[in-house]
């Protein structure tokens, strides 16, 4: 990488609304101090000018008047003639330096320029803490005279424009702040509609309020999400019915094979068979899940609700308990959250051979049910994969325990149907945990 980049990378922003406000905010700054300087430099030009061409004029006429005056009347017109940057003095005045400053010939110039070359002019600085300059010069009958010239300083800046001046960077900062914000915040919230993106959940589409722009994006972008609902719906509805259709010639097949006589060829093909019809099952299973149910939400006693779970199990010899103390209401859908608990524990006894069930509060408004077990776990790669239907752990998981791959995607998508979540997670010591999380009230 150059060193140009390594610097570009280091100090330019990495967000879009930083480098926004940074590109306006420094454009109307470098443009406002342009703007100010221009001002500055015109105004302290026109005051320049003003003060040289009032000099010019009233120094030459002031000479003139000296020049015609007898010798012993000219002291009584000195303070008449002299102005608040400049005097007459008869005489050859304080003694000073050479001056060969631009600002000294500039004076020089346009005096001498003023009377006409009649009397020659020498320029000197007066040395102190004050600039002052004096011009020296001859008139006719030989007596000198000095003008004594204290330059003007620039206009001076008011006491109250620097006030103004932050008054002014801080609308600046803030007119900046706000134009980027307007610019962004549609541009955050699409963000944000395409991270929460679940087409099989009706949520509200995105806002189509705002400039043209922005309010054609979200058009766009809701008529995105009801074409992936649409595609996802289509798809969903084709593996219900091929899955219905395959029951009645999987169901003459069984017919066919119970009717045969016995022989280990027949043997395969009964499990074959019931193999394919367990598939089926799930693929209509998913599919209703994933369409939903017309269950309703009812609240439900945690502790009866888990009891009962677990007795089940219990009753048929399976080693599934309930660890903690379990407590509290929720309210849900009963039958999808038990056909979810249920496809937990089948899958940790078949791969562990046992099976605890946990719940924990979370927060005010949240339940977490676990179903833990000591089984080989999932890969850490492969807990997000392990969501998605038809996915199967051939190393750990395969055929010969049984299963299709849709029981923990069906459990997903009940999941969703009761507002809730799906977690999967390998436990310290090994095994695996499944956690759905449901709503306290």
């Amino acid at each position: 990488m150059s060193a140009g980049a390594v610097l570009r990378s280091r100090f330019w922003p990495s967000t879009l609304r930083a480098r926004l406000f940074l590109i306006l905010l420094l454009g109307l700054a470098i443009a406002y101090g342009l703007s100010f300087t221009v001002l500055f430099v015109e105004r302290s030009m026109s005051a320049k000018a003003v003060m040289l061409g009032t000099l010019e004029s009233d120094v030459a006429t002031s000479i003139a008047v000296l020049d015609r005056l007898p010798a012993d009347q000219r002291p009584d017109l000195l303070d008449r003639l002299s102005r608040g940057n400049y005097r007459f003095v008869l005489g050859p005045g304080l003694p000073g330096v050479p001056d060969n400053s631009s600002k000294g010939r500039e004076i020089g110039g346009r005096i001498e320029e003023a009377i006409g070359g009649t009397y020659p002019i020498r320029m000197e600085s007066i040395p102190g803490d004050i600039s002052r300059l004096q011009a020296h010069l001859t008139l006719s009958d030989g007596s000198p005279l000095t003008i004594d010239i204290t330059p003007r300083p620039p206009m001076p800046i008011a006491a109250w424009l620097p006030y103004v001046l932050a008054v002014q960077m801080l609308m600046l900062v803030l007119c900046t702040w706000f134009a980027v914000r307007q610019a962004i915040r549609p541009l955050g919230a699409l963000a944000a509609a395409a991270d929460a993106l679940d087409p099989t959940k009706k949520d509200a589409p995105l806002s189509e309020r705002g400039p043209s722009e922005v309010a054609h994006a979200a058009r766009a972008f809701n008529a995105m999400r009801e074409r992936i609902a649409h595609y996802l719906e289509e798809r969903v509805q084709i593996l219900a019915a091929i899955s219905h259709d395959l029951q009645t010639p999987i169901t003459r097949m069984r017919l066919r094979a119970d009717m045969a006589d016995d022989s280990p060829e027949k043997d395969k093909l009964v499990r074959d068979l019931g193999e394919i019809e367990r598939l089926v099952q799930d693929g209509i299973a998913y599919a209703r899940s994933a369409h939903g149910n017309g269950e309703k939400f009812s609240r439900i006693d945690l502790s009866s609700f888990i009891d009962s779970i677990a007795y089940d199990y219990q009753d048929t010899g399976k080693a599934v308990s309930v660890v903690g103390l379990v407590q509290g209401v929720a309210s849900t859908k009963p039958h999808a959250l038990r056909r979810i608990l249920t496809n937990f524990v089948d899958n940790a006894l078949k791969f562990a051979g046992a099976a605890e069930i946990s719940v924990e509060q979370k927060g005010e408004e949240a339940i977490a049910i676990t179903v833990m077990d000591r089984g080989p776990g999932i890969p850490d790669a492969m807990l997000e994969a392990a969501m998605q239907p038809f996915f199967r752990l051939e190393q750990s998981r395969n055929r010969e325990t049984g299963g299709t791959g849709l029981g923990l995607a069906i459990a997903q998508q009940l999941a969703a149907a009761i507002g809730g979540s799906v977690r999967l997670y390998n436990r310290e010591g090994g095994g695996l945990a499944a956690e759905v999380t449901i709503r306290a009230n």
